[in-house]
């Protein structure tokens, strides 16, 4: 039996595990169309939606009902620089002009990253990337900007571009993008619903497990619903792990990432008890347990 749940997510590397399940493994009926979070609570009627963690913290403002239930990627973030506009090291991005989506989980990695080199935002000129991002490698080579902190595959083809004057900088940050899958607790209280969304994380989970085992189908299947170049996804694969499991420190991140946003928004920051409430364990132990009874591979 195929559900009819309607999933959404943006055209990213991360969401390739939920197309690789609906597309593979028949999780549900139709593929997964575009759109994140704003789909559960639009005209949509999205059912389950993939995003990362900080456009849930920013939701949950007006949507607290929202909650994630499955951790389908972590990505690693890296700043593209450009040498000949002087930057060799972390501290020459003092004074310059930096490129990052506003209130974005890059631009969280660039706040953590600028913290390493004992810096704040204020410290450089950020200029914002909007959304969908596409050929931000312009804005190094047209000299809009002279670095960039996104999610992949758009800073491989920022260091593509520039050739010989790209600088990569990756600082240990501490922080890496948590990918989830999110619904919300009205879908979880409906029993017919329920049902559907824990076969689907069910069978997320093999896809999961099933494209280690198949990276070239998956590096393709990437390629062809971000429309970027088989090529270009390939050597940033090892950027991304896909647990398809709740991150162990999901939590802790929401809670940094919280005092961040409320930073920005000059708001106070909810608690952590608070943030607690928006992660929803009990799917993914529901699904892991179908799995076993069904005897699949989990």
């Amino acid at each position: 039996m195929i559900d009819d749940l309607q999933v959404r997510g943006n055209a990213t590397i991360e969401l390739t595990p939920v197309h690789y399940a609906i597309r593979h493994l028949g999780a549900a009926r139709a593929e997964a169309a575009r759109g994140g979070i704003p789909s559960l609570f639009d005209a949509s009627g999205a059912d389950l939606a993939g995003h990362a963690e900080t456009q849930a913290l920013r939701s949950t403002l007006d949507h607290p009902d929202l909650r994630i239930i499955l951790t389908i990627t972590e990505g690693r973030y890296r700043i593209v620089a450009k040498r000949s506009a002087g930057i060799r090291t972390l501290t020459d991005l003092r004074g310059k002009t930096i490129a990052t989506p506003r209130e974005s989980s890059a631009a969280f990695y660039l706040h953590r990253a600028l913290a390493v080199a004992g810096m704040a935002e204020r410290d450089v000129e950020i200029v914002n990337i909007a959304m969908p991002p596409r050929d931000i490698a312009s804005l190094l080579l047209r000299g809009k900007a002279d670095a960039v902190a996104l999610w992949e595959p758009e800073p491989q083809r920022a260091i593509e571009r520039l050739g010989e004057d790209a600088i990569i900088l990756e600082p240990e940050t501490g922080y890496r993008e948590l990918y989830n899958l999110n619904t919300t607790a009205a879908k979880l209280a409906d029993p017919a619903t329920r049902a559907k969304i824990v076969r689907f994380v069910a069978t997320l989970i093999q896809a999961s497990a099933r494209m280690k085992e198949d990276r070239p189908g998956a590096v393709a299947l990437a390629a062809e619903t971000t429309g970027y170049p088989a090529n270009t996804v390939a050597p940033v694969w090892r950027h991304h792990a896909f647990p398809a499991t709740l991150a162990p420190g999901l939590l802790d991140t929401l809670v940094a990432e919280e005092r961040w946003l409320a930073g920005l928004a000059r708001r106070p920051a909810r608690t952590r008890a608070q943030l607690a409430t928006l992660i929803d364990p009990s799917i993914e132990a529901e699904a892991r347990a179908l799995l076993g009874r069904q005897g699949r591979v989990q």
